[in-house]
């Protein structure tokens, strides 16, 4: 009994928007089949100099500014050193999670001399990833001084 007393409030919650941090899977905007983004540069296992210069590659989408609700696209996300974020929240915007809500293809980015992975996810105008969700492998580089 107590189970579907708990699952009962819980879907009220959702239904409610109680977690409004969260969106349901059927609520993200859609991907087309076969988008897919990725690095044009650099490459997995490069050795480059700082700043990093990054240029980001999309097929099957096309970019629009965060905020504006067109099918089929999205704006980038550049993940540094940490794994991709829950596909079902907004992406966090901190120092690990960059955001280039103005439509951005390319980026100039600083890293301390070292191993470093990137990884790139797409999202919606409102910062979530799509569903399903556009990403790419993660690379690992090495910036030199």
């Amino acid at each position: 009994m107590t189970t579907g007393i708990t699952n009962l409030i819980a879907g009220l919650a959702l239904g409610t928007g109680l977690f409004a941090g969260a969106a349901l899977a059927d609520d993200r905007t859609p991907a087309p089949e076969g988008a897919a983004v990725y690095f044009i540069s650099p490459q997995d296992g490069d050795t480059v100099k700082g700043p990093v210069h990054v240029v980001f590659g999309l097929k099957g989408m096309g970019v629009a500014p965060a905020g504006t609700e067109k099918a089929n696209t999205g704006h980038h996300h550049l993940i540094i050193d940490v794994d991709l974020p829950p596909f079902d929240e907004n992406v966090p915007m901190d120092d690990q999670h960059r955001h280039f809500g103005g439509g951005q293809t390319e980026t100039e980015v600083t890293l301390a001399p070292g191993t470093h992975t990137l990884q790139l996810l797409l999202a919606d105008q409102n910062h979530i990833p799509h569903n399903p969700p556009v990403y790419s492998q993660k690379i690992t580089i090495t910036v030199t001084e």
